[in-house]
């Protein structure tokens, strides 16, 4: 469990270099089911001298054997050029080892088809020779390709684990970790002792200074297991500059798939709410709450409701106006679906 809670701080606080690994990751799979299942490279129209030498030699045998049949020598030619400058050695290979032909019918063939090359012109028609070279380029080029797309694999996958060891061993306990852990041992309200009913979705969060990442969202579901929404925390606003980032409100929404507008309330600190300034920017957001310790906020949808409990409030203390930052903050967030 420690473990996976280490592996889990370790995503929420490199956010963006793992938006980059898991592109990479994501683009490399991808490459490979574009190249092998969506659209997998087929050759036609094509010569065989892209084929492997054994199988040349096939091809060359076959076509001795159909010269000595129809006496074609266009067609002799043609094939013996279709197998481009490794013909010559491909036929001493087969007269060196002729198997089952006949060495009559093997000599005959490479006789008539050099007799037609001599009176021909040796070169290569101009429109062919780009052909062949832009073939071999793009080999190249697919091959040099996908070695780089396996390398910059490999260096991501490595470099994740490393940072994820390297992070797991030094036991620091970051302000993540910390909030987390706070969230844990803080006991939820038992609504049901209190007469009311089970809240359909249920959980407690933190803030703890430090914690430049903090940015809360769950689900929400019916016990039936239909999405109905989705409610969190976010950062609002900060205060001040440096590290760490100083968080002078936050934000409480409540998102309801059967309403077009997501409610929101701003929480502000004391000194954050009685900057006038401050309140008037913030206005467009959402209603404005001062927050205080068992302080309770209810927000409402067309078919939901959540209350908010501040259960633990305290404040940063520096050069800072009193009163102005939060040091640590725990909410409770609880979720209704709102009757009839």
């Amino acid at each position: 469990m420690a473990a996976l809670n280490r592996m889990v701080e370790f995503i929420r606080s490199n956010k963006p270099r793992l938006y980059i690994i898991l592109g990479v990751i994501a683009g490399f799979l991808f490459g490979l089911l574009y190249a092998y299942v969506l659209a997998p490279v087929e050759y036609f129209d094509t010569t065989p001298d892209i084929l492997r030498h054994d199988l040349q030699v096939d091809y060359m045998r076959m076509a001795i054997d159909s010269y000595q049949v129809n006496r074609d020598i266009n067609l002799a030619v043609r094939r013996w050029v279709n197998l481009g400058k490794e013909a010559p050695d491909i036929f001493v290979e087969i007269q060196n080892n002729r198997g089952k032909q006949s060495l009559d019918a093997i000599q005959a063939y490479g006789r008539d088809v050099q007799i037609a090359l001599s009176q021909i012109s040796p070169a290569v028609p101009e429109e062919e020779q780009p052909a062949e070279g832009g073939s071999s380029v793009g080999r190249y080029l697919l091959v040099g390709l996908a070695v780089l797309a396996l390398l910059a694999f490999v260096a991501a996958v490595v470099y994740f684990f490393m940072r994820l060891m390297r992070r797991s061993g030094s036991g620091v306990i970051t302000p993540a970790m910390q909030a987390q852990q706070l969230s844990r041992q803080t006991e939820q309200t038992d609504y049901g002792s209190l007469g009311l009913a089970d809240p359909i979705a249920h959980m407690m969060t933190t803030y703890v200074l430090g914690d430049n990442l903090y940015n809360e969202s769950f689900s929400i579901t019916s016990p039936a297991g239909e999405f109905l929404g989705e409610y969190g925390v976010d950062v609002s606003e900060k205060i001040g500059v440096g590290e760490p980032k100083r968080v002078t409100a936050m934000e409480v929404w409540l998102f309801d798939k059967n309403d077009i507008k997501t409610a929101t309330k701003v929480l502000m600190s004391a000194n954050a709410y009685s900057d006038l300034a401050l309140r008037q920017r913030l206005e467009a957001k959402g209603e404005l709450v001062l927050v205080e310790p068992q302080k309770q906020i209810v927000l409402e949808t067309e078919t939901l409701q959540m209350l908010v409990t501040v259960v633990e409030l305290e404040y940063g203390t520096g050069p800072l106006p009193p009163n102005s930052y939060f040091e640590r903050i725990t909410l409770e967030l609880a979720v209704w679906p709102k009757q009839g």
